[in-house]
C-alpha cells in the first residue's frame, strides 16, 4: 500500500498539486538574497526568525525526556544520546519547522490575537484550583517551572494554530481520482497461492568445535559485540525513613499546634451563589435594586444597560476578585439584593443562595495530621542519621566506618554497567537509575555529596573501581563464543544449501520435487490475501511478507524461525466482487489522506530550501552538553595521564 502511495506521489496528478502550491509559495514575498552566516548565539536562523541556544536547550531537553518517558523512565546517558545524535535530530527537525512557521506567517496566516486568548484560556494547569479561573501568577509560575515565557508560549500556540489552519485548507476537497482506489481495492482484495519448504538447522551438516585459531578470528570480528560496557565497582550508603510504626506515639502538644496551624485550610469555607451587576452611577444602580427586587432576570437586565453579568456559584468568600464587594455579599442574607460600593466599582449584587461552612474537629483530622507528623518524624530521624554520617566522614572515617557510626548500612555493587546490567549480562532489578547517573559522573575513588533520591531517602556513593570498556580473555567467554561461531556456520550452512536448491527451481524443475529430493515436505497456502493473511498463523510473518512482495514465478529465499525458507507465489487471483467497489471508496479516502501527509512533508522540506536555512551544529553540540568535534568529524582524542 505504502508503495502504491508513493508511487501516485510521483504521478502527474501529484505533480501538479505540487506545482500548485509552489507557486503559491512564490508570491509569499520571500528574501532570495537570504544570508551569509549565523551570528551571535543563534543556533537556528531561518528568515526573520532566530533560534538562540537556550531554546535550543529546552527543545533538546523535552525530546530528550519524551524518549526517556517511553522507555519507562530509563535515562538516556550523554554518551548514548552523542553516539546516537540527538543533537542533529532535534536541529534538523528544529529547523525545518521554524521555515515552515516563517512560510506560512510570509503567507498571511496570522491567528488573531482572540484565537490565541482563547487556546490559552483552555489549558487546566493554568487555573487556580480555588476559584476555577484563570489564574496570572499560576500561568507565570508553570511557564516559569518549564523554562519558558509568555512570549514563547504565545508564539508555539501561534505557529501551531497556522500549521492547522493551513492543513484544514489544504485537506478539504483533496482527493485522489478513483482509479487509485481502484488499484487499491485490487492490490486489498487479490488472492496469491503459495508454496514453500523450510532448511532447517537438523537437516545441514553440524559444524564441529572451533580451533582456538578460528575463536580468536570470530572474537576479533565480532569485538564490538563481545565487548563489555565500561563497568564500575560502587559502594552506596542509604538512609531511609524507618517503618511508621517504629517511631512511637505522637506529641499531644506537636498534634494539636498542627490542627490549629491547618484548621482553616481542612475546613469548609461558607460559600454562595450570587450574581453582580455592574453599575455606572447610584442612580442606575437604585434601578438595578428595583427591578432585581421585582423578579427580573439578572442578564436581561444587564443586556439593557449595555454591560455583563459576573455570576459566581458556590464559590468561597475568597474567589470574588473584589474584595469589598466579596466582603459585603457575605454579610446579605439569601434573596437579599443591594448596592456595594466595592474596590473595582460600584456594582449591584443579589445573594442566590448560602452553603453553610464547617469547621473540622481535631478528632476527624486526627489520621491525616498524624500521619503528616510521622512523615516530618522519619524525614528528621533521616537527617540526623546523615548528619551523623557526615559529621564522621568529615572527621576522616572512611564510608562504610562513617556509615556504621551513623547506623546505616554500606553496601558494594558491581561491578556493574551505567545501565544496570552486571558482567554476567543480568539486569540488577529495582536499582534507582539515578545512583548510577550519579556513581558514572565520579571517577575512580570519587565520592558523591549525600544526595535526595525521592521518597524521604537520601544516599552517598563512591566509586572503588572503573573497569573500562574490554573484550574479556578468550577463555572467560570461549562458551558464548564457541557457540556463536557454531550457529554462524550453520547459519552458513543452510543459506548454502537453501541458495543450490533455489536454484535448481529457477531453472525449472519443480518446488515440490526440489523438496522431495532433499527430505523436506513442501508447504501449500491456497487464495492468501493480504486481509486473510491473520488466519494462517502457521505461515511465519517473513514468509508472509516475500509471498506479497514478489511476483508469479518467482524463487526467493527468506529467514523464517529457526529455519530458512525456499518460495514462489504460483498463481495471482482478483476479486471481481462488489466488495472491490467498496473497498475502492474506502481506499480513496485513505490514499487521499497519505498523500496529503507526504505534501505537507514536501512543503516542510522546500520551506526550508527555500528560506535558505542557516544552522549552527557546533552550537548545538554545545547547548546539548557535548564536546567539540575535530575537523575530520570525530570527538577529539582524551588526553591520557
Amino acid at each position: 500500500m505504502l508503495s502504491s502511495i508513493r508511487n501516485f506521489a510521483k504521478s502527474w496528478p501529484a505533480r501538479i498539486l505540487m506545482a500548485i502550491l509552489a507557486v503559491s509559495f512564490v508570491g509569499w514575498g520571500i528574501n532570495r538574497t537570504g544570508f551569509q552566516a549565523v551570528n551571535g548565539d543563534e543556533v537556528i536562523r531561518a528568515g526573520s526568525r532566530t533560534t538562540d541556544s537556550f531554546v535550543f536547550k529546552r527543545e533538546y531537553d523535552n525530546y530528550k525526556k519524551r524518549l526517556e518517558g517511553q522507555q519507562q523512565g530509563q535515562p538516556i546517558p550523554q554518551d548514548m544520546a552523542e553516539a546516537n545524535h540527538l543533537d542533529t535530530v532535534v536541529l534538523n527537525g528544529l529547523a525545518t519547522r521554524e521555515a515552515f512557521s516563517e512560510l506560512l506567517s510570509r503567507s498571511g496566516i496570522h491567528p488573531s490575537d482572540k484565537l490565541i486568548l482563547a487556546q490559552l484560556e483552555k489549558i487546566p494547569a493554568f487555573f487556580d484550583p480555588i476559584t476555577g479561573r484563570f489564574d496570572k501568577k499560576t500561568y507565570q509560575r508553570r511557564l516559569a517551572d518549564n523554562s519558558m515565557t509568555p512570549k514563547m508560549l504565545d508564539a508555539e500556540i501561534r505557529d501551531g494554530m497556522a500549521a492547522q489552519n493551513w492543513g484544514a485548507g489544504l485537506q478539504n476537497g483533496l482527493a485522489v481520482p478513483r482509479a487509485y482506489g481502484a488499484l487499491g481495492s485490487v492490490f486489498a482484495l487479490e488472492t496469491r497461492d503459495l508454496s514453500y519448504f523450510l532448511v532447517t538447522p537438523q537437516s545441514v551438516p553440524q559444524p564441529p568445535a572451533p580451533t582456538d585459531a578460528q575463536l580468536a578470528a570470530f572474537v576479533a570480528e565480532n569485538r564490538s559485540r563481545l565487548s563489555l560496557p565500561e563497568m564500575r565497582l560502587i559502594t552506596v550508603v542509604a538512609f531511609a525513613p524507618p517503618p511508621p510504626e517504629s517511631l512511637g506515639p505522637v506529641d499531644p502538644a506537636a498534634l494539636k499546634k498542627r490542627y490549629d496551624f491547618r484548621k482553616d485550610t481542612l475546613s469548609k469555607p461558607e460559600t454562595r451563589t450570587l450574581v453582580q451587576i455592574p453599575a455606572k452611577t447610584p442612580a442606575i444602580a437604585d434601578q438595578v435594586v428595583a427591578r432585581l427586587g421585582r423578579g427580573e432576570a439578572p442578564a436581561a437586565i444587564a443586556k439593557s444597560l449595555g454591560v455583563e453579568p459576573v455570576e459566581f456559584a458556590d464559590k468561597p468568600v475568597t474567589a470574588i476578585p473584589d474584595r469589598k464587594a466579596g466582603v459585603a455579599a457575605f454579610k446579605m442574607m439569601p434573596g437579599q439584593v443591594g448596592a456595594v460600593q466595592g474596590d473595582l466599582g460600584l456594582t449591584v449584587i443579589k445573594v442566590v443562595s448560602v452553603t453553610a461552612g464547617r469547621e473540622i474537629t481535631l478528632e476527624e483530622a486526627r489520621p491525616m495530621l498524624e500521619a503528616e507528623l510521622r512523615k516530618t518524624m522519619a524525614a528528621e530521624k533521616v537527617y540526623a542519621q546523615a548528619q551523623a554520617f557526615d559529621d564522621a566522614h568529615q572527621g576522616g572515617a572512611t564510608l562504610a566506618q562513617a556509615a556504621a557510626k551513623a547506623g546505616a548500612e554500606a553496601k558494594t555493587l558491581g561491578p556493574i554497567s551505567a545501565q544496570g546490567v552486571d558482567a554476567q549480562h543480568r539486569q540488577l532489578q529495582g536499582f534507582p537509575p539515578k545512583i548510577l547517573q550519579l556513581a558514572f559522573s565520579l571517577p575512580a575513588g570519587g565520592e558523591s555529596e549525600i544526595t535526595e533520591l525521592g521518597n524521604g531517602v537520601s544516599f552517598a556513593v563512591r566509586v572503588e573501581k572503573v573497569i573500562p570498556a574490554h573484550v574479556p580473555p578468550l577463555d572467560e567467554i570461549r562458551a558464548d563464543a564457541t557457540r556463536e561461531w557454531q550457529l554462524r556456520e550453520l547459519v552458513k550452512a543452510m543459506e548454502t544449501r537453501a541458495t543450490a536448491l533455489s536454484a535448481r527451481i529457477d531453472k525449472g524443475e519443480a518446488l515440490d520435487a526440489v523438496a522431495a529430493s532433499a527430505g523436506y515436505a513442501p508447504v501449500k497456502v491456497a487464495a492468501l490475501s493480504r486481509q486473510t493473511a491473520q488466519a494462517h498463523p502457521e505461515v511465519p510473518r517473513e514468509i508472509l511478507g516475500r509471498a506479497f512482495g514478489s511476483k508469479p514465478g518467482e524463487v526467493w529465499t527468506t529467514r523464517a524461525p529457526n529455519a530458512l525458507a525456499v518460495g514462489r507465489v504460483e498463481n495471482v487471483h482478483m476479486d471481481p466482487s462488489p466488495e472491490a467497489a467498496r473497498l475502492a471508496e474506502t481506499n480513496r479516502a485513505e490514499l487521499s489522506a497519505a498523500v496529503f501527509r507526504e505534501m505537507a512533508e514536501s512543503a516542510q522540506a522546500y520551506s526550508r530550501t527555500k528560506l535558505k536555512v542557516k544552522v549552527d551544529a557546533a552550537r548545538a553540540r554545545a547547548a546539548a552538553g557535548f564536546g567539540p568535534l575535530s575537523k575530520d568529524g570525530a570527538k577529539p582524542a582524551e588526553k591520557k595521564g
